[in-house]
């Protein structure tokens, strides 16, 4: 599960991608109100490994580190 908090109205986006950049899985893509939100990442076909996740809303981008254990 990711959590995340956005400040203002407007449009999200939240990816994950891989160590080599790619992009693995879209969570959210839509308009977002003030609040926090979490949203669940479906990683059973993927191996354990090292993972990252980008939250890009209006002028906020962040990009955080996750590790994935099975």
């Amino acid at each position: 599960k990711i959590k995340f908090t956005i400040s203002d109205f407007g449009y999200a986006n939240l990816k994950v991608y891989d160590v080599l950049g790619n992009e693995l899985a879209t969570l959210v893509d839509e308009y977002k109100p003030s609040g926090s939100y979490q949203v669940e990442w479906d990683a059973s076909s993927y191996p354990s490994g090292v993972y990252f996740y980008q939250l890009q809303a209006e002028n906020y981008l962040e990009t955080k580190k996750m590790i994935l254990l099975k």
